[in-house]
């Protein structure tokens, strides 16, 4: 089956055109006009990859990718005219992975989509159900906290359970996790997480790292403010530290 993606503009050319480059580079395509058809799409067709607009009419699209994300891993490219570092920063806390500036170049984008989708197979995402971790990377499961109900990484399974329940990461939070967990205790600075975590570097903005361990953070600590977990090296990076 070809690969999906569903992509979310307002504009009837941008969307169109968008959806017919990505059909001839063999992808199949959702096209979406607002953010309630696009939440419904989701639903129903569950696509691997989403191209996102921010500047929609109704629903905007950082609000759109937060009511996405409790209930979809699916990577997320914003494609916007908004250049502030900002907004930039705005769309990756609200759970987006990526983000490209319109005018954009065709080929940039696509690679940016394959990256992505090798990211999510490699994280086990594309398929819930497959048991492969994919990428080479070692698999097995380590308990990386064991205080108030063990935090379980499940590498072969692409999975993160606190307890009983599954804590629900996207693409990019689970790489993330993962490489600071292969082993724990080294040291990874923000530009070699970047090219592990990322492939492409994101332009090499490192502050993309940043807002990406915050955003682990808030779902993995007990307090996201004091972090015991993910902690930060002054000056060298990010260590993760089982407790």
């Amino acid at each position: 089956m070809l690969p999906h993606v569903l992509v979310l503009d307002d504009d009837d050319g941008i969307r169109t055109s968008l959806t017919l480059a990505l059909e001839d580079e063999g992808y199949r395509v959702t096209g979406c006009a607002d953010a309630e058809q696009a939440l419904t799409a989701v639903t129903a067709s569950a696509p691997e990859v989403l191209v996102v607009d921010l500047m929609l009419g109704g629903i905007d699209g950082f609000t759109f990718i937060r009511r996405l994300r409790p209930t979809c891993p699916a990577p997320v490219i914003v494609l916007s005219a908004r250049r502030d570092k900002s907004d930039v920063v705005a769309a990756l806390e609200a759970g987006a992975d990526d983000y490209v500036t319109k005018p954009f170049d065709l080929d940039e984008l696509f690679a940016r989509l394959r990256a992505l989708r090798r990211r999510a197979g490699s994280a086990g995402v594309l398929d819930e159900r497959s048991g492969d971790a994919g990428g080479g990377r070692s698999a097995g499961v380590l308990v990386l906290d064991s205080r108030s109900g063990p935090l379980v990484l499940d590498a072969a399974a692409g999975a993160v359970r606190r307890g009983k329940s599954e804590v629900r990461l996207t693409v990019t939070e689970f790489r993330l996790l993962r490489e600071l967990a292969d082993p724990p205790g080294r040291v990874l600075s923000r530009q070699v997480l970047l090219e592990r975590v990322w492939d492409h570097g994101f332009h090499g903005d490192e502050r993309i790292v940043d807002v990406h361990v915050r955003r682990l953070r808030t779902k993995i600590e007990a307090d996201p403010s004091a972090p015991r977990l993910v902690t930060t090296v002054r000056g060298l990076g990010y260590r993760l530290d089982r407790r």
